[in-house]
């Protein structure tokens, strides 16, 4: 999920929910992933640390392989009395073909783990794709019959508030953790949140090729890695982008009923409330859709952080802060220690007073680049120490990122300035933490088979003999 949130300025989307909760906590408008791909942001912000120190830039890898001695959050929690509880998503699933499943989860987080699995599933032959039977790596879409509970985000939902439940009546202190599937392709939501959008009413921003030719060759590439999502027609884009906002509608429909239950309950007294994504989207800026890019349509993302007060609470930050700082945030206003190995920052201080800083810049990696993030400025590094080139944005002037001016006369010291502190950054990301443990290189993601859509039919070596029409 990106920012396209209504809390986050955005004029189109529907987010009630989302929206309230940001009147009831800060909202954290500079706040940045540390790794643009589901499974290595996963791990980061589970553990506390930069990819550069869990090993992991791959998906579906165990994070056990690499450092097993590692204490995640859902762990820390377990080892304070907690009972630690994942429904859905929170470590690596390949999203859709593993739903039902526990994925490359890591089992000794949890107490309790819920793999729901919906309606989507079952009908997944129905979906339309860009590319047949392939839905979570290309874009793919469907406006979808019946109610929500009858969805895995919704199940994901109906199981949370049964916790909740539970919780309200057991006095046992928790920790949930809800992990939606939606907005990641395929963008799959019952068909009144596809009405509440005026699809003509959807912009698709316009990029050509000419562009590329001012950003260094690793990025032009980043943004030009998915053939078959490049110079979509314009309908056809809106169509896709309508899909999107529908998702996002649908999972906030999904956190309503989550906190309501938290209210009338009374939970919400006592419960911290943590609003996240794993990565942002493009949705055409740059000529680009998806993720797994340096600039900020992929490095932002939504970060709301509600907690238990008697007064009316409503504030935002444009402090820079990481998705890694969310671990040591939570110990802290819970009064738990936190683990050496823990890099991340407490963003307490800048809950307490909205005006403080904790760090000058979020610290986002890609591949071979670096990209960081101020409270005006991005500077991206590609190559070891910028040997493939740099890009600057003002995002005072820019902030769509569309004019870099990493070789500007005017901005050299700007340039100068922000590389000795990346050049910094990036060396204490590449630090192990104190207290880590073991910590292995170069482990092999996990072997996948191909996806297999419930309803197809394949012969005895695979081979897809049976395409499940989407009429039946």
């Amino acid at each position: 999920m990106n920012c396209d949130i209504g809390a986050y300025g955005n004029s189109i989307i529907k987010t009630p929910h989302i929206d309230e909760l940001s009147r009831q906590g800060v909202l954290f408008e500079n706040a940045h992933n540390q790794y643009p791909l589901c499974g290595p942001s996963r791990a980061s912000f589970m553990t506390g640390m930069y990819t550069d120190q869990t090993k992991m830039t791959r998906n579906n890898m165990y994070i056990r392989n690499s450092i097993p001695d590692a204490i995640t959050m859902g762990q820390r929690f377990r080892q304070q009395g907690y009972q630690s509880i994942r429904i859905g998503k929170i470590f690596h699933y390949d999203n859709p073909s593993a739903i039902g499943t526990s994925g490359t989860d890591d089992p000794h987080s949890w107490d309790q783990t819920v793999n729901p699995y919906g309606r989507d599933k079952i009908e997944e032959y129905k979906i339309n794709t860009l590319s047949p039977r392939r839905y979570g790596g290309t874009l793919s879409w469907l406006a979808a019959s019946g109610a929500d509970e009858e969805y895995t985000d919704g199940i994901v939902a109906s199981e949370a508030i049964e916790y909740l439940d539970q919780f309200s009546k057991n006095g046992q202190p928790f920790f949930l953790a809800v992990g939606f599937y939606r907005p990641h392709t395929p963008f799959v939501a019952p068909q009144k949140y596809f009405d509440q959008y005026e699809r003509s009413s959807i912009a698709i921003p316009i990029s050509t090729d000419e562009y590329l030719k001012s950003i260094p060759p690793p990025a032009a590439k980043s943004i030009r890695a998915k053939k078959n999502q490049l110079h979509l027609e314009e309908d056809l884009a809106k169509e896709i982008k309508e899909a999107y906002y529908a998702s996002i509608s649908f999972i906030d429909a999904q956190v309503g009923r989550i906190l309501n239950k938290l209210k009338e309950s009374g939970l919400l007294e006592n419960t911290i409330v943590v609003f996240t994504s794993d990565h942002g989207y493009h949705l055409g800026e740059h000529g680009h859709w998806q993720k797994q890019t340096l600039f900020e349509n992929a490095t932002r993302v939504p970060l709301i952080i509600s907690i238990p007060s008697n007064e009316s609470f409503s504030a935002r930050s444009n402090s820079p802060v990481e998705l890694i700082d969310i671990y040591p945030t939570i110990m802290d206003l819970a009064n738990i220690d936190v683990p050496n190995h823990v890099v991340g920052k407490s963003l307490k201080p800048i809950i307490d007073n909205q005006t403080s800083d904790i760090r000058e810049s979020a610290l986002t990696r890609w591949r071979n680049g670096y990209s960081i993030k101020t409270k005006r400025y991005r500077l991206t590094s590609w190559g070891e120490n910028g040997e493939l080139g740099f890009e600057l944005y003002d995002h005072q002037r820019d902030k769509q990122e569309l004019i870099n001016l990493a070789s500007k006369v005017g901005y050299k010291g700007v340039v100068d300035s922000l590389k000795f502190v990346l050049q910094k950054r990036v060396a204490d990301a590449r630090l192990k933490p104190n207290g880590l443990g073991r910590q292995f290189e170069k482990v092999n993601e996990l072997q996948k088979a191909p996806n297999l859509t419930y309803g197809d039919l394949h012969d005895s070596k695979g081979k897809r003999t049976y395409f499940k029409p989407m009429d039946e």
